[in-house]
């Protein structure tokens, strides 16, 4: 039977106040989302943590598990996996240290595919585990430092709430989610000046796909993880490798097969054998008969000073169709300079034509922006 995932003899696992959580013996396959859970479910065959309330996964030929992806529209999707499609890129990333000696930190619930990969990598190949998500942002930072943290595991959301603070141990900070902005990556240099960072684009379905470092050009999201094959087809990226989902539990996803190569619907581009990527092909939007992703211009706006957050959102306008508003936190006194930005990089006819101030920036559990909620505060003339 394929290997599925194990406890090794040197790990060891801690809750938020630093307590060492001990193996126990099952409940049944379905645990909670804790510490607890965790150790419950380490070794067993078919396992789910979080959604207590749905069915519990069934037993395969060789074991599996179910992680919860939730994106930036829609309800939590149960996502079938097997073990091993994880174990193969743990043997990968024991490469960066990872292993009896080191100390892992996650940031985020258990619940979070990234955040349940990094602690359960850490305990299979023998690293020490700390679960930091019900601590405060604040207190995460001052756990990373007190616990001598080497190894940490987190969003670029979660990376900015931590705010200053110094972290000499951290040797490998691993950055999913979406890209570092540059004020954010300055920022983590200077909490973590001995870290390299390395980020990577993924996807619940595919796992890792590319892998990015500070050779990586600006605007790109890396090159293929060891072991990944890409292939960009009408501009729709497509990936092969040993690391992706089984399929979907009691939903029929949006992911898409051909042939064994997987699509979540992002559009993008490779030059030089490095992988560019514009967006969910879902998000793309027609203004002035011209496609628009919405995430390139996200982007470009996490570089302009003065912005914490920023969210692109097509509305419909009696004149023009649809034009795009920008749904903003930080500096309000920026405004004027951001939207001069806006139209001498994108044009009049692209560039975002109003800025909306949102004083509570809305997330959905797993960090992401809540992009539904946003589209609520839009008031835009017909």
């Amino acid at each position: 039977m394929t290997e599925g995932f194990r406890w090794h003899p040197k790990a060891r696992l801690f809750d938020a106040a630093g307590h060492e959580v001990a193996r126990q013996p099952p409940a049944g396959s379905v645990v909670a989302d804790s510490g607890e859970g965790l150790a419950q479910a380490v070794g067993l065959k078919a396992f789910r943590l979080g959604a207590l309330d749905q069915p519990a996964p069934a037993e395969g030929d060789q074991p599996l598990f179910e992680t919860l992806s939730s994106g930036s529209t829609g309800q939590p999707r149960r996502i079938v996996r097997t073990q091993a499609s994880w174990t193969a890129s743990f043997a990968v990333n024991a490469g960066f240290g990872i292993g009896p000696g080191a100390r892992v930190a996650v940031l985020g619930r258990l619940v979070h595919s990234l955040s349940l990969y990094g602690a359960i990598e850490g305990l299979h190949l023998g690293a020490d585990v700390h679960l930091l998500d019900l601590l405060r942002p604040d207190r995460q930072l001052t756990a990373l430092a007190d616990r001598r943290i080497t190894h940490l595991y987190a969003t670029p959301a979660q990376l900015r709430l931590l705010g200053p603070g110094l972290c000499p141990d951290l040797r490998v900070i691993l950055v999913g989610g979406s890209k570092l902005d540059p004020v954010l990556r300055s920022a983590v240099r200077a909490m973590a000046p001995a870290a390299r960072v390395h980020e990577f684009y993924g996807a619940a379905e595919a796992s890792f796909i590319t892998l990015a470092d500070d050779t990586t050009p600006e605007g790109a999201v890396g090159r293929p993880y060891p072991g990944v094959e890409l292939a960009v087809r009408a501009g729709e990226i497509w990936v092969k490798s040993p690391y992706l989902f089984t399929s979907y539990a009691g939903d029929p996803g949006t992911a898409r097969w051909q042939d064994g190569w997987l699509s979540v619907g992002e559009v993008g581009r490779m030059e030089d054998g490095i992988l560019y990527l514009h967006g969910r092909a879902g998000r793309m939007v027609t203004v002035a008969d011209q496609n628009v992703f919405p995430e390139e211009i996200e982007g470009f706006m996490a570089t302009l000073p003065g912005l914490t957050q920023a969210a692109v959102l097509p509305v419909p306008d009696a004149k023009r169709g649809t034009v795009l508003v920008a749904l903003v936190q930080g500096d309000r006194t920026v405004e004027t300079g951001v939207l001069a930005a806006l139209r001498a990089k994108l044009g009049p006819l692209k560039a975002p034509k109003a800025l909306i101030w949102v004083e509570d920036w809305p997330t959905l559990p797993s960090g992401k922006t809540d992009l539904r909620a946003l589209e609520a505060q839009v008031k835009w003339p017909a």
